[in-house]
């Protein structure tokens, strides 16, 4: 076959540093996601949805054909620090968790995780990054080391 055809789609969520409410603005909330999205695409990949509250972010996207997650994750967070610093000079060092988490979604599921993007902060009325995440590894059936998932 002489042309590599994908579409892999991936629930990518990522915190804040600490979990600070760093992003606690709307409007600043809202550029990140949209400067958030614009990375994936200039990355060949593309940007479903970006949403989230004060402290973290969840995006589903397809994932370029020749860009690994681990490389894509790198990108976009450098490239967003850098512009919220250079943004927000008074926001005292903004920078996003070490890790990632990163799950596989199909075809069919595109719309229920759509839903559940859009509705972050009503979702996050009641539950806490923490919790939340807990649940997609349990999920996900992602085994984990409680004392190496925070930093």
């Amino acid at each position: 076959m002489p042309q590599s055809l994908t579409r892999l789609l991936v629930h990518l969520i990522f915190s804040t540093a600490g979990r600070e409410p760093f992003l606690r603005a709307d409007a600043l909330r809202d550029e990140m996601h949209h400067y958030l999205g614009g990375c994936v695409n200039q990355h060949g990949g593309q940007s479903l949805s970006v949403g989230g509250v004060a402290d973290h972010v969840h995006m589903l996207l397809v994932l370029p054909k020749t860009m690994p997650i681990a490389d894509l994750v790198r990108d976009l967070k450098r490239a967003s620090s850098h512009w919220m610093n250079e943004r927000e000079p008074g926001l005292d060092g903004f920078a996003w968790q070490k890790g990632y988490g990163a799950f596989s979604v199909g075809q069919t599921e595109i719309e229920t995780v759509l839903k559940y993007i859009h509705s972050q902060e009503e979702h996050h009325s009641t539950r806490t990054f923490q919790e939340e995440y807990r649940a997609f590894l349990t999920k996900y059936g992602v085994e984990y080391d409680e004392r190496y998932v925070w930093d």
